[in-house]
């Protein structure tokens, strides 16, 4: 996929809605050579999906292996609203707590209070962590009204055929 193509799709409202969520879906290659597929907190910052994790997570040792990784970031409701995005993960370990993992903790509720206590408990606990970056490879944005699985697409190609012959 174009990199043009990948901007165009994330780009989309419906996608900016989607990448102002707070989880997205995690799949990737576990070392025993099963797949993974884990909620996660993120970010995005216009290029790249920011996740943050523990040091000691399982997770990377996998993703040193595999970066190949893809994510999921969609809605409960009725149609939902999809969006699917492969990239490979870089893994940058850093000292203390990433901007980015406070940002992505931001829109749950609570108080400022509870938020101060928070963020308090998270400095106590780890002395650094891992961001894992994805910048996407490829995008496919799924809402039922514009665009729909490829998988159905072709149904519907294939019934439109059948009704014109």
């Amino acid at each position: 996929m174009q990199p043009q193509e990948i901007t165009e799709i994330l780009s989309r409202p419906t996608s900016r809605e989607l990448l102002a969520r707070d989880l997205t879906r995690l799949a990737y290659i576990a070392k025993d050579g099963t797949p993974r597929n884990v909620p996660i907190g993120f970010t995005w910052n216009g290029s790249e999906i920011v996740m943050c994790t523990s040091k000691n997570a399982p997770k990377l040792p996998a993703l040193r292996d595999n970066p190949a990784v893809a994510l999921t970031i969609d809605t409960e409701v009725h149609p939902p609203k999809i969006l699917l995005i492969r990239g490979r993960a870089e893994l940058d370990v850093v000292e203390g707590i990433p901007d980015e993992y406070l940002q992505m903790n931001g829109s749950y509720q609570m108080t400022p209070e509870q938020r101060v206590e928070w963020e308090a408990e998270v400095r106590s606990l780890y002395d650094g962590m891992v961001r894992i970056v994805v910048t996407p490879t490829w995008a496919k944005l799924i809402d039922f009204e514009t665009t729909l699985p490829s998988a159905v697409e072709e149904l519907i190609r294939q019934r439109d055929e059948r009704r014109r012959a």
